[in-house]
């Protein structure tokens, strides 16, 4: 087997329901080659760098694998049918792999990708952390304030 990377842009007006039917023939003809997934993400809409197809925006999808060239040869095929791909590109990161070098690069990616949780939840309590600070200092100006205008009303009535 050897290893690829593929990368392929959805038309922005497909349903979540064609974005998941899309990924999932091209995981099956992978799987029916006898090949593995290494990693899938689904990144999202993004704005294109140029017009494809007349379309300014895609929805872009990441897949690592261990497959044959059939496994490439049918998924590109398959591609170029469907309209709702608006390009795709596959490349061929490694010529032989091995089962323990696909489940070595398996746990690799969900190592990174439970380190990349963790940091992101890390960021999410230190964003709540730092508001909660912001509110306690607003209110604490806000206070200080409402002394000063109460202190300058009182030196007002002591001086009339």
């Amino acid at each position: 087997m050897r290893r690829y990377e593929l990368i392929f842009i959805l038309r922005p007006g497909v349903g979540e329901e064609e974005i998941t039917k899309v990924i999932d023939y091209s995981q099956q003809i992978i799987l029916d080659e006898q090949g593995t997934i290494i990693d899938l993400n689904k990144w999202g809409m993004k704005k294109l760098a140029y017009p494809i197809k007349k379309e300014i925006q895609g929805y872009y999808v990441y897949c690592e694998y261990a497959g044959t060239p059939a496994a490439v040869a049918e998924i590109e095929r398959k591609f170029r049918i469907d309209d709702s791909v608006l390009k795709y590109l596959t490349i061929k990161t490694a010529d032989s792999m091995t089962e323990e070098d696909v489940q070595a690069a398996i746990g690799e990616t969900e190592a990174r990708n439970a380190a990349a949780a963790e940091v992101a939840e890390e960021e999410a309590s230190e964003a709540t952390d730092s508001d909660s600070a912001t509110t306690e200092v607003k209110d604490t100006e806000v206070k200080e304030t409402e002394k000063t205008a109460v202190e300058a009303d009182a030196e007002e009535e002591k001086s009339a």
